[in-house]
C-alpha cells in the first residue's frame, strides 16, 4: 500500500511529540508538544495545536530537546514523502560538531544526504525512525550504500552501508571531502576553512556545504594541518573562503593557505555577528548575499552545535537561506535585530506582490524562548512602505558674506620642513614584496 505523504505541520508535529525526548531522558511535560485533532471545545485549543510556539505566521519551530530530534525531524521534513526520497543518510555522532558539520556538505552533493544522529554505542529511536521513514534508495556514486557511517557511530542492520574513516578532525573532514568528490566526479573549485577549536564559529559553515557543496575543512591553534594541506591539493589552487576573525584563524594560518589557492577571509569578531557577516556576504561567485527580502533563515542557539548539521538541510530546499546564531534564549542579539530589519519585506499597495521572509527557529524554548520567537516573527513581517519621499521646504537664500581681508600666505619653507625641495632626487622604487571513495 502506498505511503500517503504527509502534510509538513502534521509531520513535524507528531515527529516532536514522538520524538522529542529521544536522545535525552525528559519527563513527562518538560517538552512542548504540539497535538493533533483538538476540538474547539477545548478552552486551550489553540496552545495545544501549538500556537504560537510551534509556528507563527512567519517563523516554524522544530522543537525537539536535542539535535538528536531536531535532525529526525527536519530530515522528514525535507524528504516528506515517496516522491521526495534520499539516496542516503549520514550517521554521525552527535558529540562529534565538527564531522557533523563536514559531513553536511554531503546533502548539497549528488549524494542529497541529511545528517542523523547516533549517541555514543547507541543508535536512538529517533534516529532509526527517520531511517525506516526516509527509505534511502542507495546511492551509486557511494557503492550503492543507503546509510553513510561518518567516523566510529554503531551500524544500523538492513541498510547497506560505506565508512568514511579518520583518525583526528582534519582527516575525517579530509575523507568526507573524497567521498564528495567522487560522487560528483572532479573536486570544486571552492573551500571553506573553518576552526576546530570554537563551535559557535564553525556552525554557519554547515548551512553554506549542505546549499553549494563546497567542502569544510579544518584548521587548528597549531596551524594547517597535514590532511587539510593533502585535501587542498586536490582542489587544484580552488578559491579558500576562511571563516572567523584572525585572532581565531591567524594570518600566519592564512599565509600558508595561500600556498593552495587564492584565500579570503569571511567573518565578525564574535560568533554572532560572525554568521550575520557570513549571511551578508557574496563576492560574485561565493556567498549567500541576503541583503534584501525574500528569504529563508535558519536560527539556532550557538551553544548546541551539533543543531547546525540538523538544520542544515533547511538551508538547501525549501526557503533557502543562511544559519544565524543566538547565544541566549531570552534575548534576540543585536547584530540579528539589524540584519533581519535590514531585508524585511515592504509593500507600496498591495502586500500580495510582494516578496516574504520566512525562519525556521531550532530546538525548544531552552534554546529560543516563544517571545523571542514572536520578535522574529514582527522582523520577518512584510509591512507598508511610502513610496514617495517627504517634502522638502524651500529654504531661504542665505545672505553672501563679505569677503574678508586677505591675509599673507606662510612661507611654505619654513612651516614644511619635511615637504621636498623640487631638486631633492626622486625616491627610490619599494620591493613590494584524485581521490578515491573512503573504503
Amino acid at each position: 500500500m502506498p505511503r500517503r505523504a504527509i502534510p509538513l505541520a502534521a509531520l513535524l508535529a507528531v515527529l516532536v511529540m514522538a520524538l522529542g525526548a529521544c536522545g535525552r531522558d525528559e519527563g513527562p511535560g518538560e517538552i512542548f508538544s504540539p497535538d493533533l485533532g483538538i476540538e474547539g471545545t477545548e478552552e486551550n485549543a489553540a496552545l495545544e495545536l501549538g500556537f504560537p510556539t510551534f509556528a507563527t505566521k512567519n517563523t516554524t519551530r522544530v522543537g525537539g530537546a536535542d539535535p538528536i530530534a531536531n535532525a529526525a525531524a527536519v530530515a522528514r521534513a525535507s524528504f516528506p514523502g515517496d516522491q521526495q526520497r534520499p539516496a542516503a543518510v549520514a550517521l554521525v555522532d552527535v558529540a562529534d560538531w565538527r564531522a557533523s558539520v563536514a559531513a553536511s556538505a554531503l546533502m548539497g552533493t549528488d549524494l542529497r544526504a541529511p545528517v542523523l544522529f547516533t549517541d555514543g554505542d547507541d543508535i536512538p529511536a529517533a534516529t532509526q525512525r527517520a531511517l525506516e521513514e526516509l527509505e534511502p534508495s542507495g546511492a551509486q556514486e557511494a557503492g550503492g550504500a543507503q546509510v553513510i557511517l561518518i567516523g566510529d557511530v554503531p551500524t544500523p542492520s538492513g541498510y547497506e552501508t560505506t565508512e568514511v574513516r579518520g583518525s583526528n578532525p582534519a582527516a575525517l573532514a579530509r575523507a568526507i571531502d573524497a567521498l564528495a568528490i567522487a560522487a560528483a566526479g572532479s573536486p570544486s573549485d571552492t573551500v571553506v576553512i573553518a576552526t576546530a577549536e570554537q563551535a559557535p564559529f564553525a556552525m554557519p559553515a554547515a548551512g553554506w556545504a549542505a546549499k553549494s557543496g563546497d567542502p569544510v575543512l579544518y584548521v587548528n591553534d597549531e596551524g594547517v594541518p597535514r590532511e587539510t594541506r593533502e585535501a587542498l591539493r586536490s582542489h587544484q589552487q580552488p578559491r579558500i573562503y576562511v571563516l572567523g576573525p584572525s585572532r581565531l584563524i591567524s594570518p600566519a594560518v592564512t599565509r600558508v593557505l595561500r600556498e593552495f589557492g587564492t584565500v579570503t577571509r569571511v567573518g565578525g569578531q564574535d560568533p554572532i555577528s560572525n554568521a550575520v557577516e557570513f549571511a551578508r556576504f557574496n563576492d560574485g561567485r561565493f556567498g549567500w548575499g541576503v541583503v534584501d527580502p525574500g528569504h529563508g533563515i535558519v536560527l539556532l542557539n550557538g551553544s548546541n552545535p551539533a543543531d547546525a548539521a540538523a538544520a542544515a538541510p533547511l538551508s538547501t530546499s525549501g526557503k533557502y537561506g543562511p544559519l544565524l546564531l543566538v547565544d541566549d534564549a531570552e534575548e534576540l542579539p543585536g547584530p540579528v535585530r539589524e540584519f533581519l530589519l535590514d531585508i524585511q519585506p515592504g509593500f507600496d499597495e498591495d502586500p500580495v506582490r510582494g516578496v516574504y521572509n520566512h525562519a525556521w527557529i531550532i530546538g525548544d524554548e531552552e534554546a529560543l524562548t516563544a517571545t523571542v520567537q514572536a520578535q522574529v516573527d514582527a522582523l520577518l513581517e512584510i509591512v507598508p512602505v511610502d513610496p514617495t519621499p517627504p517634502a522638502q521646504e524651500e529654504e531661504e537664500p542665505e545672505p553672501e558674506p563679505e569677503p574678508e581681508p586677505e591675509e599673507e600666505e606662510p612661507d611654505d619653507e619654513e612651516d614644511d620642513e619635511d615637504a621636498p625641495s623640487p631638486t631633492d632626487p626622486a625616491p627610490e622604487p619599494l620591493d613590494i614584496p584524485t581521490p578515491t571513495t573512503p573504503q
